[in-house]
């Protein structure tokens, strides 16, 4: 069972939450803490064990922690996705193979396409695809991907390549709900081609990050970062290629953490309990 907790800090709370499970007989597995002292906040996972339910604890925590206290209790933590693509598929590919061998932490409900060139892929692995066609009208665009997601019971929507920028009522309705892959070490080369506007500054360093998605554009709560160098030596290709490697990586390790109950936001930043 994984529990997560977050509240204003104050002394004591690591000795009364583990007196609380101990009195109650769970066993504390593994335990995890962090405080900011900046804006004197308290953040905790644990994963913990026990023969029976869980009747009564998130009471029980309540009780003895500062008021508004925010506590998840999870006992069944896989979560359920829907992923929305365009044309590129290393993250979507990498995601369904993880799905099939239940490797993921989720499981994915269907995939959505602004094209149809990812259909075949998501044939192979049985998952239902939706093409929806972008036009001018956005609203209706984003209407029809809406109506889409009110077939399935989801947790997380991720944008695993997904090349479009979603309208702030579109966002508005899954707060802290969108996940997000971006082809750079945030905040760097944005829009078109970024491998290309890497290659001709010359850079030494190829990253990516995936974060929330917010109404400000790419510059949502970072979950995850990754870089890798390069030299001169590399051409467009090679960037476009490496690019792909990593931010391949860098959303499979986001959606883990995320997945686990590990990332937890305030203002626009995360802490990340690994």
């Amino acid at each position: 069972m994984i529990i997560v907790i977050q509240c204003t800090d104050r002394v004591g709370l690591v000795a009364a939450i583990s007196g609380l499970l101990a009195q109650k007989e769970f066993n504390i597995i593994s335990m995890h803490e962090h405080v900011d002292n900046t804006a004197n906040l308290f953040f905790m996972r644990l994963e913990v064990d026990k023969t029976g339910g869980a009747e009564g604890l998130e009471e029980n925590l309540q009780d003895i922690l500062p008021e508004n206290a925010l506590i998840k209790i999870n006992p069944l933590p896989e979560k359920k996705i829907i992923v929305l693509v365009t044309k590129e598929y290393h993250c979507l590919a990498d995601i369904l193979i993880r799905n099939y061998f239940k490797t993921l932490g989720a499981s994915v409900q269907c995939v959505i396409g602004n094209h149809n060139t990812l259909q075949d892929v998501c044939q192979r692995f049985d998952i239902p695809f939706y093409p929806v066609q972008a036009t001018e009208d956005k609203a209706a665009f984003e209407q029809t991907i809406i109506d889409i997601t009110k077939k399935y019971e989801f947790d997380y929507l991720v944008l695993a390549k997904f090349m479009r920028i979603l309208s702030h009522d579109f966002v508005s309705r899954f707060p802290m709900q969108i996940i997000n892959i971006h082809h750079s070490f945030l905040p760097a080369f944005a829009g078109a081609s970024p491998y290309r506007q890497a290659y001709e500054r010359g850079v030494k360093l190829i990253g990516a990050t995936a974060h929330y998605v917010t109404d400000e554009l790419d510059e949502g709560p970072i979950i995850a970062q990754q870089i890798i160098p390069a030299d001169h030596s590399h051409t467009v290709h090679d960037m476009v290629k490496a690019g792909k490697e990593i931010e391949t990586a860098v959303l499979a390790k986001a959606l883990k953490l995320v997945f686990d109950d590990r990332v937890f936001v305030y203002k626009n930043k995360t802490v990340v309990l690994e």
